[in-house]
């Protein structure tokens, strides 16, 4: 992520980030990184700007590195070892630019995730989604609908780890005015319910990132046939 850290949805950075002006973390060396490239715009050295960003773990190298970073903040060993013949993987530190936050922009990095997906036999996608601020009482809209509406299957249930589990379950389901919920969700997480994700049992708290965390899972199988369609065998086109 190129941003400096620190000025977004109130992140504080570690000494290290600070020094080096960037996100970085020790996953950064493992993961493969997806990224989309506006190049009708150049930045101050004169190349094309990098707009959207996002990481890649696959379960393979994952296991041979520590495990997942989302294991940091949900029980994820239960669900691989109910799943044993998928292959896993988890997509992390998305980051699009604030005048590049658009359906278009998110389309555009899930091109790249089904092509990368088609390439490596991925059978489920996994990982954290951010919802702006650390007060779930303030969050308790997208929070309520994402528990009444998209809840993961037991088979493929996910719960955050006790000691940071944040009840989702804020307002009943009958009082949830679905076109607000919506409406207060971002764009990522929107992106990951048209293509037909459920998320994990609670939330956690990242104060560090000043956000609050949700868990995606989304089985290849379960991709809405309409996306699918989209993305298809051409899913190549838009690469560089």
């Amino acid at each position: 992520m190129a941003h400096p850290p620190g000025r977004e949805m109130c992140a504080v950075p570690d000494a290290g980030k600070m020094i080096a002006q960037r996100d970085i973390d020790t996953y950064d060396a493992i993961c493969d990184h997806l990224i989309v490239i506006d190049h009708a715009t150049h930045g101050p050295t004169g190349k094309p700007i990098m707009v959207g960003t996002y990481r890649l773990l696959r379960q393979q190298i994952a296991e041979r590195s520590g495990g997942f970073y989302s294991a940091g903040e949900y029980d994820v060993a239960p669900l691989l070892a109910r799943h044993r013949e998928c292959r896993f993987l988890e997509l992390g530190r998305s980051c699009v630019l604030p005048a590049y936050r658009s359906k278009r922009t998110v389309e555009l990095l899930w091109h790249g995730i089904w092509t990368y997906v088609l390439h490596h036999g991925v059978d489920a996608m996994l990982g954290c989604a951010s919802l702006e601020g650390t007060d779930p009482r303030g969050l308790a809209l997208p929070l309520s609908f994402l528990h009444h509406f998209a809840p993961s299957p037991e088979d493929w249930r996910v719960r955050a780890v006790p000691s940071r589990y944040v009840e989702m379950n804020r307002i009943s389901r009958d009082h949830i005015d679905k076109k607000a919920a919506v409406h207060a969700l971002p764009p990522l997480v929107k992106g990951y319910l048209r293509l037909g994700a459920f998320f994990g049992d609670g939330a956690v708290i990242d104060h560090q990132f000043g956000t609050t965390d949700v868990l995606a899972i989304l089985p290849v199988s379960a991709i809405n046939t309409r996306y699918m369609q989209h993305f298809g065998p051409n899913a190549h086109r838009h690469a560089a």
